[in-house]
């Protein structure tokens, strides 16, 4: 997987497309608050790490918490060594994502046993929470209002302020449980996107198919992009390409 990652995300040639004027939309669309990203100890934390490395190339504020499970996760499937050291994490991810800064302040990471952080209050204005990848322990937590650690806390604020939580779940399969648990959460208005990609916009590589999930989930936030083709129905791809023919 880090060679994967490498290869799609990590060198210049490989800059991940973003739509023009992106700053703008983030104002049209109020976009204005830090966001909140959790990833949890499921299976994909590369979501998660897409999904940073779009934000972060954008100057868009987040608060980045990774559980204790998932910086095991993250060693498996990525060969990312992850501190439970705050700074040293930051500095970490941000070498992964092949990243520089132009604000530091852009990205603060918080350990995932810090009841304290600002992210555990709901008087700190977030635009919202992401969990992505969410394992079904912290789906069951959340629906339970059950916080075990910084990332349940900071889902069950989101619950009680009425602000947006996306839960991007880990792979199937799911048992009875798992569905009435994101059925109870979807009822409360949780939105409940699986990384589950599409295949109409013809992936040819696997970071294809990382790009549609995690573009689906920017499109969730309000952030304009083009990191995925969208769908044009048959007749008008037909007349695009009876135009370039002629």
């Amino acid at each position: 997987m880090e060679v994967l990652w490498k290869a799609s995300f990590g060198s210049a040639a490989k800059k991940p497309t973003v739509g023009r004027n992106i700053l703008q939309a983030m104002i049209n669309n109020k976009i204005d608050l830090p966001l909140t990203v959790g990833i949890s100890g499921a299976s994909g934390n590369i979501y998660g790490l897409r999904l940073l490395q779009f934000l972060l190339e954008n100057n868009y504020k987040i608060n980045l918490v990774v559980s204790e499970s998932a910086l095991k996760v993250a060693l498996h499937e990525n060969n990312l060594l992850l501190s439970s050291n705050p700074q040293t994490q930051k500095e970490q991810v941000l070498s992964y994502l092949s990243l520089s800064l132009s604000n530091d302040d852009l990205l603060t990471v918080w350990p995932h046993d810090d009841i304290a952080a600002s992210i555990s209050s709901g008087s700190y204005k977030t635009s919202g929470m992401v969990i992505i990848p969410a394992s079904m322990g912290t789906v069951a937590s959340i629906a339970c209002g059950i916080s075990r650690n910084l990332i349940t806390r900071a889902a069950d604020v989101c619950l009680k302020e009425k602000r947006k939580l996306i839960l991007v779940p880990r792979e199937m399969p799911v048992s009875s449980i798992h569905l009435e648990n994101m059925l109870k959460l979807s009822n409360l208005g949780v939105i409940i996107a699986p990384a589950c990609p599409g295949f109409y916009h013809n992936p040819v590589q696997t970071f294809d198919l990382i790009d549609f999930v995690v573009g689906k989930v920017l499109d969730l936030l309000g952030f304009e992009h083009n990191i995925f083709k969208r769908w044009q129905s048959q007749s008008k791809q037909l007349t695009s390409k009876t135009s370039t023919n002629l």
